[in-house]
């Protein structure tokens, strides 16, 4: 095994871990790290194409976490715009040079991590009148960036915080809102030929990690402080993304 397959396992294996962390309860901005981190040492359409399926893998232990916790009815507002954002998004992937996909991947990494800095003042100051445009136009964003870099948290975010929802239906809402439109990005990246079968196979003996993250996220979710933890990763996210912009 030479250095390059080395780095490979590394640093794959610690993003599979990152996923189900963020899968088994320590979401907030945790799982925005994994497309980041892995496209330092891959082309961005590779990384996106590697993660999809193990994704998947991982939104199925987070269904079981929260199975029918979820408001369908909301689930159905954001997916019509969401397959809007997913068509505009792999147009993007198919037309534009490597180099480019990761200067926006940075660009939307950072813009996630603003949000999440201001998050709380934003929402003390706001107020709102709900329509049901609003779910289609965050969809759409949503379903643009998660195309793009699998971080298509905020707007989902903003739109379900908007409705009043209780905790635990915010994170079944979103965890089966990801789980679907991760399922309808296959086509899609099938379409722009994002999946390689040769890094699908190499990763595929770090899929014991995921179920492993998942089990300890839910264990250190209720141990945690979430507010130092965010912060922490919040940093992380900033010095990938300029990263990814100026490297």
């Amino acid at each position: 095994m030479n250095s390059e397959q080395i780095v490979f396992f590394l640093v794959t294996g610690c993003v599979f871990f990152i996923i189900g962390l963020s899968k088994g309860g320590l979401g907030g901005a945790l799982g925005a790290l994994a497309t980041p981190i892995l496209a330092l040492i891959l082309p961005t359409d590779q990384v996106i194409g590697l993660l999809l399926p193990f994704l998947i893998v991982a939104d199925m232990f987070a269904l079981a976490l929260h199975w029918r916790k979820w408001n369908r009815r909301m689930v159905l507002i954001l997916l019509p715009g969401a397959v809007v954002g997913i068509s505009i998004g792999t147009l993007l992937i198919t037309n534009s040079p490597t180099g480019f996909l990761r200067l926006v991947l940075g660009v939307i990494v950072l813009i996630f991590a603003v949000y999440k800095l201001l998050e709380r003042s934003l929402f003390k100051r706001l107020v709102y009148r709900p329509r049901t445009w609003h779910g289609v136009l965050a969809g759409t964003v949503s379903g643009f960036s998660s195309s793009l870099a699998h971080t298509g948290g905020p707007p989902v975010s903003i739109y379900l915080l908007l409705q009043d929802v209780t905790p635990r239906v915010f994170i079944a809402t979103s965890v089966l809102f990801f789980a679907v439109i991760n399922l309808i990005k296959v086509p899609y990246y099938f379409y722009a030929g994002l999946f390689h079968v040769d890094l699908l196979t190499r990763a595929l003996w770090l899929l014991p990690l995921l179920p492993a993250g998942v089990w300890v996220g839910r264990w250190a979710a209720a141990r945690v402080s979430k507010e130092s933890f965010d912060m922490i990763i919040l940093i992380v996210l900033i010095l990938s993304a300029l990263l990814l912009i100026f490297t």
